[in-house]
């Protein structure tokens, strides 16, 4: 796998901004399309989605600063603001965009349950296409295996630097088949959850379930606590922490209509 798909001259075109692009671009159409059916306007959608992006690519930086390797960023502090040399991760991301959301709809009044939940299946689904672009940049890959659909990555990339000439496990591959999956999961019960906030927070449940199984076969893990990533740490709070909503929102929705609010 090569990580440049164009390159002519000094112009260069990478596999993963081409990707990235696609799924930011593919989830705000997804978005668009149920805020019109849950009754939020698309003007809305477009105007948070500014935000949506600088909160995510923040927060996706402040994720990896912090569980990466922070000798290197305390000798050269300005290598945090070089995003262009990698180093942003999902988690960060899915918190800052978290956090936007939270501002955005307290600001325009907007019910953040529906919200959330009319952007859980562009979420997922703009996983699954970014990692496609993590697959062809030979990055989040997997250990040395000897299974038959092991893959040898670019000398260059960083698969292809740390483990040179030897066959990896897929895992960006292994994490987009789960994504699509929890897609179709979403997408089947995006109508059938009448209680707003349960869709994302059954996408948090999922996600951080595929994203414990994938760890276990990723190589370029950030910070261990104990035998444990920071990723399936995350994930394993973030299963508790649904369930816990997810039973608190079902209690609510006993209550008198005039009690219900989210």
């Amino acid at each position: 796998m090569h990580p440049v798909l164009i390159q002519i001259g000094p112009l260069v075109l990478r596999w993963y901004g081409v990707m990235i692009a696609t799924a930011c671009l593919t989830g705000l159409w997804l978005a668009r399309k149920e805020a019109e059916r849950k009754g939020i306007g698309r003007e809305k959608i477009d105007d948070f989605f500014l935000y949506l992006m600088i909160g995510a690519i923040i927060g996706a930086r402040i994720y990896y600063v912090a569980f990466g390797d922070l000798a290197q960023f305390w000798n050269h502090p300005l290598s945090v603001f070089a995003i262009w040399q990698g180093g942003l991760a999902i988690h960060g991301g899915i918190l800052g965009g978290l956090l936007v959301a939270v501002w955005y709809t307290r600001r325009h009044k907007i019910s953040f349950g529906k919200f959330a939940d009319t952007f859980a299946p562009s979420l997922i689904l703009g996983q699954a296409i970014g990692r496609i672009g993590c697959f062809f940049n030979g990055d989040a890959h997997g250990y040395p295996t000897s299974l038959p659909w092991g893959l040898v990555y670019a000398p260059e990339s960083p698969a292809g630097q740390m483990f040179p000439g030897q066959a990896l496990h897929p895992t960006q591959l292994y994490e987009m088949i789960l994504n699509l999956i929890i897609f179709g999961i979403l997408w089947k019960a995006r109508k059938k959850m009448k209680t707003r906030g349960n869709l994302f927070i059954l996408y948090v449940i999922l996600y951080s379930a595929a994203r414990i199984f994938v760890e276990y076969f990723r190589a370029d893990k950030l910070t261990y606590f104990g035998n444990v990533s920071a990723a399936q740490s995350i994930g394993f709070i973030g299963i508790v922490l649904g369930l816990i909503l997810m039973w608190a929102l079902r209690k609510k929705s006993y209550e008198p209509a005039k009690s219900r609010r989210l």
